[in-house]
């Protein structure tokens, strides 16, 4: 998107969607005007996308606006054209600071999690979850253990804030290793963390081990499982840890709108747990999300057909990826995310650096991993362009 687009006129042109089929002209002069604060009339949740259309513009403004973001594990596509249309719609509450909208997301995505409403905490980004699970139950010097390398969030935090962070290294198969973490949880150890798949690698934990792990870690220390990246995975015999929570099990799952649901900057998470874990949470809480995230959140949530393309289109994607880096010969780990990891045989800054000059941004390097490049997984046409410009880039690094 390019960079002379205001945000307003973001906001009034993605009601737009893919085509004619999803304008509002009943909502566009009210949000040209200056007077903000009359009531907006509905805009259609229900209009029909054409997704052709769609990929081919998003395509189109994500190379107008410089290098390809292919760094940040974002969902190339944003959030879907409904979930544009509930901001649209909620345009007037925007001055409010009660938001009874936040008990109806709670509501609505309890029913989709398969769980009660008091298991639900509504939070900014699945980060705040990670980040006042620290808070509840290390800040008075409290001893955390978890994979390395992983999502940073929760360790980096319960550090700042005086935890001891016990960084056990992956398997052979850049996997949790979970035997290592289970003998190093003590007395001392009061909060375990393990995001699956896991961040940097894409990895999926095998169900049994894990829930196996996480049932036995329970009895000792509040578990995280930070599930990010959940509506990637293509694996039958997944299981998400939500069931542990059912069980009653000191379980806390994380989950968030900013991957599947395109709404990184929405700021949307939710913390699944038993009722007096969520309520030891609520008390650490920082804020409240903002309500056009809340709006945009239900909408997509309910929006199937948008997250089967996303999926859809993501595994295309990484399918290709996945194909090109297994014919030039590198150790690609496998993924169930919507990125990539993969041993490119010098250091990843040098690669990022030749890719950049390429017209596409990669992840940095994750250490130890410091020869191993994280790719996110952009549109089908991205990653053609993507595959096509590897392999100079790497020659002449």
């Amino acid at each position: 998107m390019s960079g002379s687009i205001s945000r307003r006129q973001w906001l009034i042109t993605s009601g737009l969607g893919a085509g004619a089929s999803l304008a509002l002209p009943h909502v566009l002069p009210a949000m040209r005007s200056a007077d903000v604060r009359a009531p907006r009339p509905l805009a259609d949740l229900n209009a029909p996308v054409d997704y052709v259309a769609l990929e081919r513009e998003v395509t189109a403004a994500r190379r107008a606006a410089g290098p390809i973001r292919l760094s940040f594990n974002e969902n190339p596509f944003g959030m879907s054209p409904k979930a544009k249309a509930a901001i649209m719609s909620s345009w007037d509450q925007h001055n409010k600071y009660q938001l009874p909208a936040v008990g109806e997301l709670k509501q609505v995505f309890a029913n989709y999690a398969g769980v009660a409403p008091e298991n639900v905490l509504v939070t900014q980004g699945s980060g705040e979850v990670l980040d006042i699970a620290a808070l509840a139950y290390s800040m008075h010097g409290g001893e955390i253990v978890s994979a390395w390398p992983t999502f940073e969030g929760l360790p980096r935090y319960a550090e700042s804030i005086g935890a001891t962070v016990h960084k056990i290294p992956l398997d052979a198969q850049l996997g949790h290793d979970f035997a290592a973490m289970d003998r190093r949880i003590t007395n001392a150890v009061n909060l375990v963390y393990v995001c699956n798949p896991n961040n940097p690698t894409g990895t999926l934990s095998d169900t049994k081990v894990l829930h196996d792990f996480v049932a036995s870690a329970s009895r000792r220390a509040v578990v995280v499982v930070d599930e990010a990246y959940h509506e990637f995975v293509d694996d039958a015999g997944y299981r998400s840890c939500i069931d542990m929570v059912l069980k009653g099990e000191n379980v806390i799952v994380a989950r968030t709108a900013s991957k599947i649901h395109g709404m990184a900057a929405m700021r949307v998470g939710f913390a699944i747990a038993r009722p007096d874990i969520i309520e030891r949470l609520q008390k650490c809480a920082t804020g409240t999300p903002n309500i056009f995230g809340v709006h945009a959140t239900m909408a997509s949530i309910g929006d199937i057909e948008y997250q089967n393309f996303v999926k859809a289109k993501n595994r295309e994607g990484r399918a290709l990826l996945t194909d090109t880096l297994t014919k030039l010969g590198k150790r690609v780990a496998p993924s169930s995310a919507n990125f990539l990891f993969f041993q490119a045989g010098m250091p990843a800054e040098t690669v990022r650096v030749a890719m950049l000059a390429k017209g596409f941004m990669v992840g940095r390097a994750f250490p130890p991993y410091n020869d191993w490049v994280r790719v996110s997984i952009g549109t089908p046409e991205e990653m053609q362009g993507f595959v096509k410009a590897l392999p100079g880039a790497m020659a002449g690094a």
